[in-house]
């Protein structure tokens, strides 16, 4: 729908997660038989899950729980597991420090250069102990760094930035990276995101990209949208590079998956990005909550340490359980952010939807009043939804 912003602007409306429901159909099913599985470059996955790619989150025995647990975890090729070669005092400090201290001291902290033998031995140490190596980086870390992580062995490389695309412009005489050369020369699978659009999730898609990150700014640690006024909110910004998926498979035949990456943090968020087409999701605060998480309690953007224009902030989401509890259940907590796959398989159920495929085509409708409707007492005794 097109709104006459002003005389010489026209605008489209867009819609968040919260302001979406998800409508039952003739059927159900019995959450037991519904399928949740999905593949990314041919890693097939139980949890449609991956954890993302924050100091917080992922470490690397975080990867590897979560490759046994059936999900997955991506470690940041540009944080404190590369720069340091006992990161775990750094945390601790980042733990500790006031909220003034914390922006300039991380400045200082990421100001130490990535140790490219780091790279290396952090994807050992997943791979050794029987976990999935997915990893991380920057457009720059890609260029840098592309040649080590092949050779490391790595199982998958996600290109990630707020906003990537195929057509950079950049100072005169300054490399820039080519993204269809990096898909096709690199030797590992690329995961490429973030973007928000139908045609840039085409051209990522075109260019080789085995899955695309879709998310601009909605991240519980994140401040792009503040800092910088960019983003399309997750339900209109996944369904519309959902369709692009589509397009792209009748195209070429290769189905490239859509991964949902921000603003995520119940069991009903995660089935309703599944609903407005999403394959799968990235979350960081959910499992920043988890008592093995290396932020102890916290939760950071990862454009917080920038040096000229910190774009994230800290914040403390406590520690509620295990990751198994978190991820499988059974849950302790009645606010959604425990038994993750156990939410989206009743929600599966419930909607008559028994594989991921399904669940993609449910009815979704606008619905602004989901989350606050009749609940007066939860929001006044601050229970359940009203948390």
């Amino acid at each position: 729908m097109n709104i006459q912003l002003g005389r010489t602007k026209v605008v489209r409306r867009a819609y968040g997660i919260d302001e979406t429901a998800l409508v039952p159909s003739g059927r159900t099913v019995d959450p037991e038989i519904t399928n949740t599985y999905w593949k990314l470059a041919g890693i097939e996955r139980e949890i449609p899950i991956i954890a993302s790619a924050m100091d917080s989150v992922v470490d690397v025995n975080m990867a590897v729980e979560l490759s046994r647990l059936g999900a997955l975890g991506v470690l940041n090729l540009e944080g404190v597991q590369t720069r340091y070669e006992d990161p775990y005092p750094v945390l601790e400090q980042m733990s500790a420090v006031n909220k003034d201290s914390f922006i300039p001291l991380m400045q200082e902290i990421y100001s130490k250069p990535v140790q490219e033998e780091l790279i290396s031995q952090r994807i050992q140490e997943i791979k050794d102990q029987g976990g999935i190596a997915a990893v991380s980086g920057t457009p720059v870390a890609a260029m840098r760094f592309s040649k080590t992580i092949a050779e490391a062995g790595a199982d998958l490389f996600f290109v990630q930035a707020t906003v990537v695309s195929t057509e950079h412009l950049g100072p005169e005489g300054q490399k820039t990276l080519d993204i269809e050369a990096l898909c096709q020369d690199m030797g590992v699978p690329v995961v490429i995101g973030n973007c928000v659009t139908y045609e840039v999730a085409l051209k990522l898609m075109r260019a080789g990209a085995v899955g695309v990150m879709v998310g601009i700014g909605p991240g519980a640690a994140c401040t792009s949208r503040g800092v910088l006024g960019v983003g399309i909110p997750q339900a209109t910004a996944v369904a519309d590079c959902a369709a692009a998926r589509e397009d792209y498979e009748k195209e070429s035949g290769r189905y490239v998956p859509i991964v949902a990456d921000g603003g995520i943090v119940t069991g009903g968020d995660i089935c309703k990005c599944i609903a407005c087409g999403a394959d799968a999701v990235m979350i960081g605060s959910p499992i920043a909550r988890a008592e093995e998480a290396p932020g102890q309690g916290f939760h950071w953007g990862m454009a917080t340490p920038s040096p000229v224009l910190p774009r994230g902030t800290r914040i403390n989401v406590g520690c509620t359980g295990s990751l198994e509890r978190i991820l499988r259940g059974p849950a302790l907590l009645d606010d959604g952010t425990h038994n993750l796959l156990g939410a989206l398989k009743t929600s599966m159920g419930t909607l008559g939807a028994q594989t991921i495929k399904e669940m993609q085509q449910v009815e979704v409708i606008i619905a602004p009043s989901l989350l606050t409707e009749g609940k007066v007492y939860q929001k006044a005794q601050q229970l359940g939804m009203g948390k």
